[in-house]
């Protein structure tokens, strides 16, 4: 079981993905609406994982996944996106991040991305 932080500026995703991730064994010990706000409530909180949209308003998850690698080089940061955003992904794996995983969530791609970096 992680201590999960999600960070996505949609509501309706973090919902989802808090749901998924209770049901799969996992506390979601806190929420964020941008990446300024993640970056600090990672700092805070210290996650076991922190899960980052791509594209939100004030930081996009490309950079507050910088930042928290500054801060914690061995983060587990799994990205979220959309479709159509491989550039942005592919940025994010050089930057550090384990995994990402693409909207709309399928059940059974979070469950195996979560079992595979909660080793």
């Amino acid at each position: 079981m992680a201590k999960v932080l999600i960070v996505d500026d949609s509501k309706t995703s973090r919902r989802i993905l808090k749901n998924f991730l209770t049901q799969f064994g996992h506390e979601v010990i806190g929420e964020a609406e941008n990446g300024e706000i993640g970056v600090e409530m990672y700092k805070n909180l210290k996650p076991d994982v922190v899960t980052l949209d791509i594209t939100m308003p004030v930081m996009d998850g490309v950079e507050a996944l910088g930042k928290i690698k500054e801060f914690d080089k061995d983060a587990k940061v799994v990205m979220v996106t959309a479709a159509g955003q491989r550039d942005h992904v592919m940025g994010a794996i050089k930057a550090g991040a384990l995994e990402f995983v693409t909207k709309p969530f399928e059940e059974n791609i979070l469950k195996k991305v979560f079992e595979k970096i909660c080793v």
